[in-house]
């Protein structure tokens, strides 16, 4: 299963990223392969552990913010592991050349 969250938190200004270090600390010492891109974070893992993963973030932005969104994608098919590296393959071979990662 694939997830992609993000996390806003709200009060922290125009500038998040100092908050979002801290909630990318707790994804990178989870265990779980993952990416970040510019919108969000892509997690590959079993239902219970990403959701545990995800909540343990939005409950540490929490604790600095008044308020914070988080908002959740899921990518689930049956049979299917290591999505994270071969989705992006598979589109890369049927374009024919790498894609911008």
């Amino acid at each position: 299963m694939l997830v992609e969250f993000s996390i806003i938190p709200i009060g922290s200004g125009s500038s998040i990223s100092k908050r979002l270090a801290e909630i990318l600390r707790i994804v990178d010492s989870s265990g779980l392969p993952y990416k970040i891109n510019p919108m969000g974070t892509v997690v590959e893992g079993k239902w219970d552990e990403l959701f545990r993963l995800i909540k343990k973030c939005h409950m540490s932005a929490l604790k600095n913010e008044e308020r914070v969104l988080t908002n959740v994608s899921i990518d689930d098919r049956k049979g299917k592991s290591n999505r994270l590296e071969l989705k992006v393959r598979s589109l890369e071979k049927k374009i024919g050349k790498k894609l911008k990662k």
